[in-house]
Parts: structure tokens; C-alpha cells; sequence
């Protein structure tokens, strides 16, 4: 015999008052019907007041000192996200996060970490003591002594935490931790097959050095274009001399483009991230090196790339879904048993975007 709607329904208020948050993929296994059922049902008590729809999950609308206490694990009201001061590359990432635990009926608390070392773990705390119930993070650990101080407490950390745009390294603390970052040897891939399909040759590649991903791209170069057939000869160099801070570098290391351009007799460039790479094509401007005729530039981040003169073209890793898809993650551990799921590290690709300032090599 079918239960009645009624019926059902006051099922699906009970279960969600008792933990707060629940799912509705939970509740439909729990009262045995579809989860379309049960979104039809979430919608007529969203329009009565008596609850509230999120991404995927359905939350309490009583108020928190009504509620049962002795519940089962469930999301809390706040979600503290804890990335750098003056990194407009994330500001696409924070973007992401934020529609999918705003959908779920989650505050943000946004914390902002200053250029100094250590500078993330005070905030988590403070975070934490203002009642935070997961966090988001994505540190600026700008080289390996940074990331190994952070590894220890970022791990023992009591409450669902998710890294964003950052891969803890094998065998570290953190190496079981839930991450989700952009796959940058792919978008170095993406760069080196453009130029090469082309007709390049002899590519310079320069990035920061401060950062996770300047560091993965360092790699990621050196291994694709030191094993490409079709590469004759290539070279990195720092793209701006405080892009580094943990030489010593080679003189090459930290090169002026321009010069280290015709010294390898480079007719294509990869350069991270976009506002350096718009000031490289000034720079190549100047000394009357055309883009892209003379030589073709890629740029990777693809922030503002799109506004230069030329445009750049740029390689684009996925800012936004890497943030969506952390919150994500971050939803499920709230909404879980303790230990429920193994550690996830979600890797996402990047894409291409061709503008103006790649062509073929000139004869």
C-alpha cells in the first residue's frame, strides 16, 4: 500500500530536523521512493516555509535551539575559505565556492591571508573558534620549507577541510587530504602542442617561481619539452627577477627575454601569468619584436589575457569549477559520517584559447 503524502512528507521533515542538513539522495534511499518523489515533496514544504533547498541537500528551517540535539553529522551554518590577499587568479575559484554553498543555505566566512609566512594557520584558528564547521583553502605557499610547516596542522585539523588549486605531494601529511586543483602539466601540454602544430621550433618558456603552480608549470615544461621530438631547442627563464625567491638561479635562470630569446633563437614564448605576460609583449614591443609575427605568445591563467594588444591567446585552466567542485566535496564531508568516503583528489583540465598573438613561424 502507498504511503500516504502526508505521511511522507512529515517523514522528511523529521529526518531533516533531526540532522539539521540531509540529502536528498539520502532521504530517498531512507524512505524507500524516488528522488524525484522526494524533490516534488522538498518543493511544496520549501513554498510552506518549512524548509529550505540547497545544492543537493535540504536544510532545517527551525531554528538551531528547537532542533534535536544527538543528531547524526550535518552541515553547519558557516564554511570558512581562507586564500591570499591580491591573487586575482582565485577570485573565479571564490566565485565558484560561494554559488554552491550559498545554494546549500551556508555562510562564507572570507579570510584573507597577508604575504607572510605562516600567515594561514592564525585565521583557520580564529575561523574555527567563531564556530566555523569546514573550510575551504588555498595557501600561498610559495616554496617547499612554506608547505611543509603548514602540513602537520592542516592535517590534524578537526573539522572537513578541502584544499583548492594546491596538490599536496606523495607521501606528505596531506596526502590523504580532499583536494581539487587544475591539471597544469595538461595545460602546459596544451601550450607546447599549439606552438609545435605551428611550426615552432625553439620555445622559451618563463613563469614565476612563488607559487605551487609556477613550480608545477616549471616541471611540466621541462619534462614535455626535453622529451618532444619536434622541440629543437628550449630554455626557462624567471619572467620578472622577483618571481623568484629561492635561487640561486643560472645567468639564463634570469635572463631578460628579449636577450635570452635570440639567444636560443626562440620564435615562441609561454609565459605565467597574464598581467607579466602583458608586460613581456611591452617589453618585446619596445625592441620592436613583433607578436605574433616576429614571435608568439602564450599565456597561462587567462585572468586578462583577452585584453591585450594583440589578445593573448591563453591557456585556461577551469578557476571557477575548481571552486564549485571543492564546495562540493566539502558539502559531502558535512553531510557524511566521519570516515564515510577515503580522501578524494580531483584533478580538472584545462583548455586553450586561441587569440591573436599565435601564428606560424615567419620563413
Amino acid at each position: 500500500m502507498r504511503e500516504p503524502v502526508d505521511l511522507r512528507r512529515q517523514r522528511i521533515l523529521a529526518a531533516v530536523r533531526a540532522r539539521g542538513t540531509a540529502r536528498v539522495r539520502d532521504l530517498a534511499e531512507e524512505l524507500q521512493v524516488s528522488v524525484v518523489t522526494v524533490r516534488r515533496d522538498v518543493e511544496e514544504l520549501t513554498r510552506e516555509g518549512r524548509l529550505r533547498r540547497g545544492h543537493g541537500v535540504v536544510r532545517s528551517t527551525v531554528p538551531a535551539e528547537e532542533e534535536p540535539a544527538g543528531g547524526g553529522a550535518a552541515a553547519g551554518d558557516r564554511v570558512a575559505v581562507v586564500v591570499p590577499v591580491r591573487h586575482s587568479y582565485l577570485n573565479e575559484t571564490l566565485h565558484g565556492a560561494r554559488t554552491v554553498l550559498e545554494e546549500a543555505g551556508l555562510r562564507l566566512a572570507l579570510h584573507l591571508a597577508p604575504q607572510a609566512s605562516g600567515a594561514e594557520r592564525p585565521l583557520v584558528e580564529r575561523a574555527l573558534a567563531e564556530g566555523a564547521d569546514g573550510l575551504l583553502i588555498a595557501p600561498r605557499w610559495r616554496g617547499r620549507a612554506e608547505e611543509e610547516a603548514d602540513h602537520e596542522w592542516l592535517a590534524a585539523l578537526a573539522v572537513p577541510t578541502v584544499l583548492m588549486e594546491r596538490r599536496p605531494w606523495r607521501g606528505s601529511a596531506l596526502h590523504a587530504l580532499d583536494s581539487v586543483c587544475s591539471d597544469h602539466w595538461y595545460g602546459a601540454h596544451l601550450a607546447v602542442e599549439h606552438l609545435v602544430g605551428l611550426g615552432h621550433r625553439r620555445i622559451v618558456f618563463a613563469t614565476r617561481h612563488d607559487s605551487p603552480t609556477a613550480r608545477s608549470l616549471r616541471a611540466a615544461f621541462t619534462e614535455i619539452a626535453g622529451a618532444h621530438p619536434l622541440v629543437e631547442r628550449w630554455a626557462w627563464t624567471l619572467i620578472a627577477p622577483e618571481a623568484g625567491a629561492d635561487g640561486p638561479y643560472t645567468a639564463d635562470e634570469t635572463a631578460e627575454l628579449p636577450a635570452l630569446m635570440r639567444k636560443v633563437g626562440a620564435t615562441a614564448m609561454v609565459l605565467h601569468g597574464d598581467v607579466d605576460a602583458l608586460m613581456v609583449v611591452q617589453r618585446l614591443a619596445e625592441e620592436a619584436i613583433r607578436v605574433p609575427e616576429d614571435c608568439s605568445v602564450v599565456a597561462y591563467d587567462d585572468v586578462v589575457a583577452g585584453l591585450g594588444s594583440p589578445p593573448l591567446t591563453a591557456v585556461s585552466p577551469p578557476k571557477t569549477e575548481v571552486g564549485r567542485m571543492a564546495a562540493e566535496l566539502l558539502l559531502q564531508r558535512l553531510t557524511e559520517a566521519t570516515g564515510a568516503r577515503p580522501g578524494r583528489r580531483v584533478e580538472l583540465l584545462p583548455r586553450l584559447r586561441v587569440r591573436g598573438s599565435t601564428a606560424g613561424p615567419a620563413e
